[in-house]
């Protein structure tokens, strides 16, 4: 009984349901499996969301929130979730995202720097994306 009990509150992804789960930050239906992302607090609180934006936009709101995961889907591998912390992020105008940022993740720096010789943009790591004030990304 313990073991289930502490497995309960043992912080943890969901799976995100395309087509059904709605964006926690902009009320959209998260149909995108390139660029939806997911929170989750150190709590259990699971929080999805359409666009990457969208958590990177609810993470600077919430600063107080401490999170266990913060996962996106690399682009490579749809509806694959990767730590946020640490991806690559290409911002491309070649590669249309939910919410207009051309936001799009990668699990390493090859995979992202592979796909802008092909579609062009600029490559962030989380940190300088949470600071770059690009398009739709609040600062």
């Amino acid at each position: 009984m313990a073991s289930l009990l502490l497995s309960a509150c043992t912080p943890s992804p969901k799976d995100i349901e395309y087509g059904h789960d709605v964006c926690h930050y902009c009320k959209m239906t998260i149909m995108d499996a390139q660029h939806a992302a997911e929170a989750v607090t150190d709590k259990g609180k699971v929080y999805k969301f359409d666009a990457i934006e969208c958590m990177v936009n609810f993470e600077l709101e919430n600063k107080d929130k401490e999170y266990a995961f913060l996962l996106v889907n690399d682009y490579n591998r749809p509806k694959k979730l990767i730590d946020a912390r640490s991806s690559y992020f290409l911002v491309s105008q070649n590669i249309p995202s939910p919410m207009g940022a051309f936001l799009t993740a990668f699990e390493n720096e090859k995979a992202a720097s592979e796909t802008k010789e092909k579609k062009g943009g600029e490559i962030y790591d989380w940190d300088s994306l949470k600071n770059s004030g690009i398009k739709g990304i609040k600062k």
